[in-house]
């Protein structure tokens, strides 16, 4: 299945032992269900690493650019919660990007997503987005593969600050390749498959690969006015 809507936000961290068991139960009850009832914002998903780092994945999939930078969501940044605070104060190594989706498709959701971060020269961009789109076609195809996807962070936008990042080094990716599947091996040898072809300028050397496990997804049943806006979109 193509990702919903036309943005996303996508965050890695690390989070201390002694918080970890906190986290999940503020990320289940509390911060994935604030997050998806903002209006545009279409689910909430998070997954633990079955390698590669930071440990957590989290991915937030949005009507489009715009419900990400809009005033319901900031307001929600600007505002956190107690349990938020306590909470975000075990985060480490976090690495946010809010993204415009260039390519997904798929056929369904993975239990499992390889995440692929990388920079990529921006003056280039129009060339190397149809060469990577290029690759992820055939790789979307492959056996065990559901879903592949090209993400480009807006800098700016992943760069807001506010009271919710306030005290926090926060990381932006500026590509993001998402691959998702049924099994660990489907999506290492699809990984593989992708980063032999991809264009040499990048250069695996220079890609942060993490391979992770659903653990906790969220989806916005829409009204009849989301519903309107989306096929708008």
């Amino acid at each position: 299945m193509a990702l919903l809507g036309k943005a996303v936000v996508a965050i890695w961290n690390d989070i201390l032992p002694e918080g970890r068991e906190n986290f999940i139960e503020w990320h289940n009850r509390e911060h994935i269900p604030e997050r998806v009832a903002i209006p545009g914002f279409l689910r909430g998903r998070r997954y633990v690493a079955e390698y590669g780092n930071p440990e957590y994945f989290t991915l937030y999939e949005a009507v489009d650019g715009a419900v990400l930078t809009g005033s319901a969501y900031l307001e929600r940044l600007n505002r956190p919660t107690p349990w938020t605070k306590q909470s975000t104060a075990d985060f480490r190594n976090t690495v946010r990007g809010v993204c415009g989706t260039e390519y997904s498709r798929g056929s369904g959701d993975g239990g499992f997503i390889l995440t692929l971060r990388f920079d990529a020269d921006l003056d280039r961009r129009t060339a190397l987005e149809k060469a990577i789109v290029a690759q992820l076609e055939p790789i979307g195809r492959l056996k065990g593969v559901s879903g592949a996807h090209l993400c480009i962070a807006d800098s700016a936008a992943s760069g807001i600050e506010t009271a919710e990042r306030k005290g926090r080094q926060v990381g932006v990716p500026n590509w993001i390749i998402l691959i998702e599947g049924s099994s660990v091996a489907a999506i290492d040898a699809a990984g593989i498959a992708l980063m032999s072809a991809l264009p040499t300028e990048i250069g695996t050397d220079g890609i942060e690969k993490g391979l992770y496990r659903l653990e906790f997804s969220l989806v916005d049943f829409p009204t009849e006015n989301t519903e309107l806006e989306r096929k708008a979109s």
